[in-house]
């Protein structure tokens, strides 16, 4: 005989019934999967499910199990009652937003101070730039300056939103974007930043990283935080857990930067 039960207001069953999704679900699923960053083949990736699965799942066509409930959850950093639609998912997106300025303006402040002297800097090197501040703040403080998830790729740690980031920094045409060889670099259109989600400290964090590096190059860099336990524990792929860099010595953290 089957048992039920209630969990997040409604009745499964212990086999985990499906939990049928009403129609804001669908609706908060991709617009936090978009907020995040995340592509739908991730996702699917995460909750164990194939992307046509996923694709139905977030177009309302196939019912979500409780357990990929949880991982969406999870994953996305919403609440079980924002992926069922009991909630518009309203304040957790307003939030979002402004987690994603603040990551924006985190990659604008780290292209000021880390630019070379004609005001340039590689694709990746600014990533790395980007990379410290949030894991050097989360060294000292317990806490991420931005909260993004980062991932293990060929080039170093890398925030899952970052490249949707600069595209969407280039259209607005806070940045520019120039190919040169195989690299590809960027430069601000205006002497001044924003800053306004940033705190004093934070700002001023960013701005001895981008000091420290500014002379050095992108292989200086890559070198750096690829000999990192955050880069050598995790597999390729994986997703960087803020907490490892808190096992490493402070000069494996700092390197040159003066605190």
């Amino acid at each position: 005989m089957l048992t039920f039960y209630c969990r997040y207001g409604i009745i499964i069953t212990e086999k985990e019934r499906g939990v049928t999704m009403s129609l804001n679900q669908s609706n908060n699923i991709e617009q936090a999967r978009l907020a995040r960053g995340y592509t739908q083949e991730q996702v699917a990736n995460a909750i164990g499910v194939s992307r046509p699965t996923y694709i139905n799942i977030e177009s309302n066509k196939k019912e979500l199990t409780v357990r990929q409930a949880e991982a969406l959850s999870s994953m996305l950093r919403i609440s079980i009652d924002d992926i069922l639609g009991i909630n518009d998912g309203s304040a957790v997106f307003s939030d979002v937003i402004k987690s994603t300025e603040k990551y924006k303006q985190i990659i604008l402040n780290s292209l000021k101070h880390g630019a070379d002297e004609d005001g340039k800097i590689t694709k990746t090197k600014l990533a790395k730039l980007v990379y410290l501040a949030d894991f050097i703040w989360y060294y000292l403080n317990s806490s991420p300056m931005s909260g993004m998830t980062y991932r293990k790729l060929p080039r170093g740690p890398v925030a899952d939103i970052y490249f949707r980031a600069l595209d969407e920094l280039e259209e607005d045409g806070t940045i520019i974007r120039e190919p040169k060889g195989k690299a590809i670099f960027f430069s601000l259109t205006e002497k001044q930043t924003p800053a306004g989600r940033l705190s004093d400290d934070e700002l001023n964090l960013i701005k001895k990283i981008g000091k420290a590096w500014s002379s050095k190059s992108t292989d200086d860099i890559v070198k750096f935080t690829h000999e990192q336990l955050p880069w050598q524990i995790c597999r390729d792929g994986e997703v960087i857990p803020y907490g490892l860099i808190t096992q490493e010595e402070p000069e494996r953290v700092y390197g040159t930067i003066q605190l």
